[in-house]
């Protein structure tokens, strides 16, 4: 696949579909090979670990499982709703992201 993402680990994103739809979440891990990235607190799995060590507890533990990265969409920090957002580039060179719903620059 790898395609540009236009997400990246710390952004805050909001799920667009599926049974966690309307949830926020952190990006944890971004996986650009395969489209997908980890959001924190969503599309949580049940694992059932085996104590592999004396004294180590076993038992069912939830942890956060990939989703495509086309079901999420990434909300700006200044007027806090989901939006596209696009790059600029500034007067010294730097290229940043801005939101295209409040214009505001968000890096």
């Amino acid at each position: 696949m790898s395609e540009k993402m236009n997400i990246k680990k710390g952004d805050t994103v909001v799920m667009l579909s599926g049974k966690n739809k309307g949830k926020k979440g952190k990006v944890l891990v971004c996986m650009p090979d395969e489209g997908k990235v980890i959001v924190e607190g969503i599309a949580m799995a049940s694992m059932h670990k085996k104590p592999r060590k004396q004294g180590e507890e076993g038992g069912i533990i939830k942890k956060e499982t990939p989703v495509y990265a086309c079901k999420v969409m990434r909300v700006c920090d200044k007027c806090h709703k989901p939006a596209r957002f696009g790059t600029r580039i500034l007067d010294d060179g730097k290229k940043v992201r801005y939101c295209k719903k409040c214009n505001e620059v968000n890096d």
